[in-house]
């Protein structure tokens, strides 16, 4: 071994990384845990963050994730084996799990995604009056949805990482020490953006699984938080009624949103029909 004095130093360093609060490191993490305790295993001031990676890597089960995103390569390791999904939120921190992903968590899809959607939200920002009307609806989802860019390959999966509206992580929880949306903001999040959520049939399918785990109430009182331009009630309130598994009780609290402009379940779509009830159009079809 290259270094006598990290050969000598090598099990007490594999016993603070064993014992270590994290199994996620990024390179700044790697700094710290040399500088604090670099006196004690007697290591030289010329063994720089670097060098003591490259030994950790070559004489212990450290292992190094290289993630390239379009405009930055974000470093980081992990000490014993991990999820791809903490590696995700290992990313930023305060980001969370969200759409599909979010969906495959809550076990309200049958498939196994291998796209990640990871969301930090946007610094909050002045409020400011949108004015709506429905040729700016019409133009709007005439064409494609937005999709970010900012995606990543890590091994089979790939990650989106994703900047939403300031919410102060509204419906943010964990799932099995996984910070992701709760049901119920998950469902509205693939409302609001079905392209990130498998489409609209997998939105109809996770409403349909999530019908004994999803309270409606807390879900009509969450986007009246969000506060959305558009009148996405509408369409959740038709999702809830093709599924044909929730009460009519429910499905009235979406009825009392306003029902003022035709509005679109999804962008782009060629051939629709439309729901009266809940002045919407929808994929002929669906």
């Amino acid at each position: 071994m290259k270094n006598t004095r990290f050969k000598i130093a090598r099990d007490d360093i594999i016993e603070l990384f064993e014992n270590h609060s994290k199994k996620i490191f990024s390179n700044a993490d790697v700094s710290v845990i040399l500088n604090t305790n670099r006196r004690f295993w007697r290591l030289g001031k010329s063994l720089t963050t670097g060098k003591f990676i490259q030994l950790l890597l070559e004489y212990t089960k450290l292992t190094k994730y290289e993630i390239q995103f379009p405009k930055e390569k974000i470093v980081l390791y992990s000490w014993s084996d991990v999820s791809v999904f903490d590696l995700a939120l290992s990313i930023k921190s305060d980001s969370y799990l969200t759409h599909y992903t979010a969906l495959f968590l809550h076990n309200l899809t049958e498939q196994i995604p291998k796209t990640i959607y990871l969301n930090s939200e946007q610094p909050e920002k002045p409020k400011t009056k949108s004015s709506l009307s429905q040729e700016n609806i019409d133009r709007a989802f005439l064409r494609p949805q937005r999709a970010s860019k900012n995606v990543a390959i890590l091994g089979d999966y790939k990650i989106c990482r994703l900047n939403g509206k300031f919410t102060n992580k509204l419906g943010v929880t964990s799932i099995n020490g996984l910070i992701a949306t709760d049901i119920e903001r998950t469902l509205i999040d693939s409302v609001v953006r079905p392209a990130y959520s498998g489409g609209v049939f997998e939105v109809l399918n996770a409403f349909i699984r999530a019908k004994d785990n999803v309270s409606i109430n807390k879900l009509t009182a969450m986007l009246k938080q969000l506060d959305y331009v558009y009148p996405y009630h509408q369409a959740i309130g038709f999702y809830l009624e093709r599924s044909g598994y929730y009460k009519d009780s429910q499905i009235l609290l979406l009825k009392k949103f306003d029902l003022k402009y035709d509005f679109y379940l999804t962008h782009q779509m060629k051939e629709t029909e439309y729901s009266r009830e809940w002045k919407l159009y929808y994929p002929k079809g669906f």
